[in-house]
């Protein structure tokens, strides 16, 4: 091709320059070449050695074979420079050349799924998602599998509620096995009802000694029939936990305040069988002097044995140690043992008449769309509604409002009471206000930091109430209006955890908490009956002996009354107590303070956990629903406990 031909100047176009600058098939040339447009299947070049001539060629799409020719004809000197340009490019193509059919076979590999695969992934989807079986038959469903897998056959809504099934008892002996290998289990139990049917949770919490982490599943959420008596609610976590083989490993049991609750723990409770049994035995006794005999030989008959096994001693269910839910017992400080300050004359006027116009706005803003619509246009924020079944819900929704008139000012506040028709708050109203939220919010930061789950312990109880204390009795010297607030709050923390905060247990969880040891209070009394505690266990931990040591039958006879040696066990204690790290992973190194330390932070203090089981209740309950799949452990989710609800 003549030059005259190759080098034709052709019409700027800057608009379709600008599109195709960014496109430069051939960026290695970029040195002596730049784009600066695209006709047809060819590329408008500009050659950058012709400079400050404007020099304009073109290039096929797929090949530079004209701006070669151009740099021979017109800048020989250039050539063995565009030979080494071209050079790394061509030899990456043919070192690849080879594996390119590979890499495609691989990522057409990748593109084929399996039957097997696809009934998995759909499976994983109804369970992950909480879907009803009838989604498999849904059109738009079967639809989008067979655009990504054209070959594959979608399942039967049937063969989904048998594989969810199979992928129960696959996951419950899966459990099982795990839940076998730990030493110590703490669960938490809690009733739900919706759609007037009954439903019972239970969670199940052990830490793994291996990375000092807490592993947290689902054991059930049964339908619970009948009354919900203290009866009916023992048989079922009882049974649940004969189901899975834990019962003898569940230290305590989490529970909220509810008196059927109570009464089923402190009939068939762990807390009172040593009551009982001190009973019973004072019973068999008597029963044994005037029932028993002996023969001649001096052996003992039991005339009336069974008298004795048929009578119903209370005992037929066994549940672990109860406690109180923490949380749930802050949520009554705060809202039932609160009201004691309406003692105070002032205070109840303020408060009633400050907390009716809260009301009042509240009211109006879950009522009517127009009030919500004009709360959000003056105020940019809407208003929270207290939920009596929602803990710091009221402390919440105070805050909302609070927060409105620092950021927008008063005046949003106000003009939305006027357009509403509501009586505005006054001066002295807007300063109770303020100092409620001010005083509530340590006690809703507590009941924040105790509903965890993944990193909190029995031993975080008593080192978040005692600052609780510390912290409402500083704001008392200055407070203005709420003193008998923070007195009722005083009060209410006395009557409800008095007893767990003298309790030595618990006082021992907290000290074998490597975050808190001893740091938590000043009170040396207090401290000393941990340590006591601590003490006094270290030293019934048996001596850990190595399978390969050998032993006279003597010797095994004897092994599980030998002790620890009990110096060891106090200095692995004062080496604890001295050692600046603060993790869970300390505890490795001290293995007798370690074993406790599991033993009695094992528990939690609250029942949120179980009450989470509950927080998908929207999807859980609906009237479609043909299972509760779920559990959950280390952020997974899969099937375990199969309920049909029609």
């Amino acid at each position: 091709m003549e030059e005259s031909e190759q080098d034709s100047v052709i019409e700027d176009d800057t608009a379709d320059t600008e599109r195709q600058e960014t496109r430069n098939p051939w960026p290695y040339l970029k040195e002596l070449f730049a784009v600066v447009g695209y006709k047809n299947d060819s590329w408008r070049m500009q050659c950058i050695l012709c400079l400050p001539k404007k020099h304009e060629l073109l290039a096929f799409k797929n090949s530079p074979s004209n701006l070669k020719k151009h740099i021979q004809r017109k800048h020989a000197n250039h050539l063995e420079r565009y030979k080494n340009l071209t050079a790394a490019p061509l030899k990456r193509k043919s070192s690849t050349s080879d594996e390119g059919s590979s890499k495609q076979l691989k990522l057409w590999d990748v593109k084929r799924v399996s039957q097997k695969s696809v009934d998995e992934f759909i499976l994983n989807f109804v369970i992950q998602g909480l879907h009803p079986g009838s989604i498999v038959e849904q059109q738009g469903f079967k639809a989008m599998i067979n655009r990504l897998q054209p070959d594959v056959t979608i399942i039967s809504r049937g063969t989904m509620i048998n594989s969810v099934e199979k992928a129960t008892v696959e996951m419950k002996e899966n459990l099982k096995a795990a839940m076998n290998e730990v030493e110590f289990i703490a669960t938490t139990t809690d009733c739900w009802t919706a759609h007037r049917r009954s439903f019972l949770g239970v969670t199940a919490h052990w830490i793994e000694t291996e990375i000092m982490t807490r592993c947290s599943v689902a054991l059930a959420c049964k339908q619970l029939r009948g009354s919900h008596t203290f009866d009916s609610l023992a048989r079922a976590p009882n049974d649940i936990h004969t189901e899975f083989n834990i019962r003898d490993k569940i230290v305590r049991t989490t529970t909220d305040n509810g008196s059927n609750f109570i009464k089923a723990f402190r009939v068939y409770g762990e807390g009172e069988e040593n009551n009982n049994q001190e009973r019973q035995s004072e019973s068999d006794a008597s029963e044994n002097s005037e029932g028993e005999e002996r023969d001649q030989e001096g052996n003992i008959n039991f005339i009336e044995a069974t008298t004795l096994l048929n009578e119903d001693d209370g005992l037929e269910y066994k549940l672990p140690r109860h406690h109180r839910c923490a949380c749930h017992l802050l949520n009554l400080v705060s809202t039932v043992d609160v009201s004691d300050a309406n003692a105070n004359a002032t205070y109840k006027r303020l408060s009633r008449s400050a907390f009716s116009k809260c009301w009042g706005l509240w009211n109006k803003s879950g009522r009517s769309t127009a009030a919500a619509e004009i709360i959000e246009e003056k105020c940019k924020l809407q208003l929270l509604r207290p939920n009596d079944t929602r803990w710091n819900s009221m402390h919440l929704a105070v805050e909302r409002i609070i927060r409105i008139m620092r950021e927008q000012g008063e005046g949003a506040i106000t003009a939305v009471c006027t357009t509403l028709q509501l009586p505005m708050f006054s001066p002295a109203e807007t300063a109770f206000l303020s100092e409620y939220v001010k005083i509530m919010c340590p006690v809703a930061k507590a009941i924040y930091v105790l509903q965890g789950e993944t990193n909190v312990q029995m031993g975080w109880l008593i080192p978040t109430i005692t600052p609780l204390k510390t912290t409402l009795q500083h704001l008392r010297l200055s407070s203005k209006c709420c003193v008998p607030l923070i007195d009722a709050l005083q009060s209410g923390l006395q009557k409800r955890f008095g007893e767990m905060l003298k309790d030595p247990e618990l006082i021992a969880a907290s000290i074998l908490v490597p975050k808190f040891r001893r740091c938590w209070t000043t009170d040396e009394g207090l401290l000393q009956l941990g340590l006591d505690y601590i003490k006094s266990h270290l030293k019934e931990l048996p001596v850990t002996v190595s399978d390969s040591t050998p032993s006279s039958e003597e010797e095994d006879f004897f092994s599980p009354i030998k002790q620890g040696n009990l110096q060891e066990n106090t200095e692995q204690l004062e080496s604890y107590l001295a050692c600046p790290n603060d993790t869970m992973e300390v505890l490795k190194s001290f293995p007798a303070v370690l074993n406790l330390s599991l033993q009695l932070n094992t528990p939690l203090p609250a029942s949120a956990a179980c009450e989470r089981l509950f927080s998908t209740a929207g999807l859980i309950f609906r009237p479609k629903r043909f299972a509760f799949p779920l559990i959950y452990r280390d952020g997974s989710i899969f099937p375990l406990y199969s309920l049909v609800i029609l």
